[in-house]
């Protein structure tokens, strides 16, 4: 069984051990929960460029010593010349996965950074912009080994990611993916870092550093223009909440995917009394996610052009009647359609006041377009891949319209106090992967390392295998694998203990009175937690 690493004022954890070591160094300084956050957000961006990167986006949840939660949504808009007409008069079907046409949504991380250093400053955190960002500059100017997740990832659209603007010469060697350990430094993102350190992080869309991206994605032939740019800035907004008979758990509202992973956790909750790691236990987590998404697919989208509220399919009576309709004996038939694929990284930060961070930061697919501009070394997100051609679906591509996020992440307040900061990378596996970790936590009480550690299912589509099959790992019960086939589910082995394929998934716990946090990152990464 593996072991919790337990700290006695402050924690961290992050999937890269250098971004986690980067946030217990701000706690070390006297920083604050979203300084320390600030720090590993930089710092991920450098090492683990391949799930991640200032040219994405963004959700912070923050919980504040005294118990108030807000969102961060740092995700960009669909550039002004990002139109349907404009890609339909190209020829092209949908959006392209790849190149300047996919680079077509601003990147709103940054702008979440400074939204999230204002918070810091007010919680009392006083380190300067240039030590929080120190790592990340260090790390990109003297450079790192390449990780063994980057090594043993084979992206999607291999051949047309590595022929994109300034891809090859970034992050290929001799034409060809870096092995694990190789080391390699990001010079011009170290210098972009440094420049905002200095000067602020408005610079990136106000300033110098702005001006010089909108001029490389103009000449790369992106649709985000500097305009674009100039009015974009990061909201603070409410989040969702859904109180259970045993907690008070926290996510994202639209255009964020937060509302399919609460509904999971109260569909569950309505099923009854389930015996943990069980086929029941399995089965009614697949048939609430199957119910979570089918409201998910028709109702989020842009949170201003929002035609229901997210709220009301949290109430008590509307997730009575979803669960009404789960039966625990048979599996439900569930629609083949366009799934949410990504490749993000997730971590949280809780401190000796108890302020607690969950943040998700990502480019979507693997380097994200695989656009990197020669000016800024900065690697553009594909997140528009999101947005339809078609104006009648939910989420059509529009100048100024935010696309559909599959970045969730969650926080929660157990009854007797304990607050949980949790999350995984994983696109539409996100909300799967947080309600397998919370129930085996917070329900049926595993140890924090193991409930992050135990063998996990993923209904769906994943990485390279575009079934709507229920995949597991190795390590999953052969007894469960038979009854869920019996239920009628159609189960896929994936091979292997460990898959990447099923998230990397992270939780930290802080507990009242003593203030100790218990902290841990997946093994399936190549993090860990750090903290004092």
């Amino acid at each position: 069984m593996p072991e919790t690493p337990v700290f006695s004022r402050a924690a961290c954890a992050a999937p890269h051990h250098l971004a986690a070591e980067a946030g217990r160094a701000i706690l070390e300084e006297g920083g604050n929960a979203v300084e320390a956050m600030l720090a590993m957000a930089a710092t991920i961006a450098v090492v683990y460029p391949h799930m991640n990167g200032i040219g994405g986006d963004g959700f912070w949840l923050i919980r504040g010593p005294n118990g108030v939660v807000r969102t961060i949504e740092a995700c960009g808009p669909a550039g002004s010349l990002a139109t349907i007409r404009r890609y339909r008069d190209k020829g092209f079907e949908a959006i392209p996965e790849r190149g300047p046409d996919a680079a077509l949504t601003v990147a709103g991380a940054i702008g979440g950074w400074a939204l999230a250093h204002g918070i810091a400053r007010d919680l009392g955190g006083r380190l300067p912009l240039a030590l929080l960002l120190s790592d990340a500059v260090r790390h990109g100017r003297e450079g790192v080994p390449v990780s063994p997740s980057e090594a043993r990832y084979v992206p999607k659209e291999l051949d047309t990611l590595h022929d994109q603007p300034g891809f090859r010469e970034t992050f290929l060697v001799d034409g060809k993916p870096p092995k694990a350990g190789t080391k390699r430094a990001l010079p011009a993102l170290a210098a972009t870092l440094e420049q905002l350190g200095h000067a602020g992080l408005e610079d990136f869309y106000r300033g110098d550093v702005g001006r010089e991206v909108a001029a490389d994605l103009e000449r790369a032939g992106s649709p985000v223009t500097r305009g674009d740019m100039e009015r974009f800035r990061a909201v603070s907004r409410a989040p969702l909440a859904l109180k259970l008979s045993g907690a008070t758990v926290y996510n994202c509202p639209p255009p964020s995917q937060g509302l399919a992973a609460l509904m999971i956790l109260g569909l569950y909750e309505r099923l009854g009394q389930i015996r943990p790691e069980t086929a029941a236990h399995s089965h009614g987590l697949i048939e609430a996610t199957k119910r979570a998404f089918r409201v998910r697919d028709a109702v989020v989208t842009d949170f201003d052009r929002l035609r229901h509220d997210p709220a009301s399919f949290l109430a008590p009576e509307r997730l009575e009647a979803e669960a009404a309709a789960i039966r625990m004996d048979r599996a439900s038939p569930y629609p083949v359609r366009p799934v949410g694929d990504g490749d993000t990284v997730w971590m949280g930060a809780i401190d000796q006041n108890g302020v607690a961070v969950s943040y998700i930061q990502s480019v979507y697919w693997e380097f994200g377009s695989g656009l990197v501009l020669p000016g800024t070394g900065i690697t553009w997100q594909n997140r528009g891949l999101a947005f339809s051609l078609d104006p009648k679906v939910v989420n059509p591509l529009e100048p100024g319209r935010r696309p559909f996020h599959t970045l969730n992440p969650a926080l929660a307040v157990l009854a007797d106090g304990r607050v949980m900061s949790y999350g995984s990378m994983g696109g539409d596996g996100q909300p799967q992967f947080q309600a397998q970790v919370f129930t085996r936590y917070a329900t049926y009480g595993m140890g924090v390392a193991e409930a992050v550690d135990a063998p996990r299912f993923l209904f769906g589509r994943t990485w390279g295998a575009e079934s709507m099959t229920v995949k597991v790992e190795d390590r999953f019960d052969s007894s469960c694998i038979a009854a869920l086939s019996r239920m009628g589910h159609e189960v896929e082995e994936l091979g292997g203990a460990y898959s990447d394929s099923l998230g990397h998934a992270g939780l930290l716990v802080r507990h009242p009175g003593n203030g100790r946090v218990e902290a841990t990152h997946d093994p399936r990464s190549d993090g860990g937690a750090a903290g004092i």
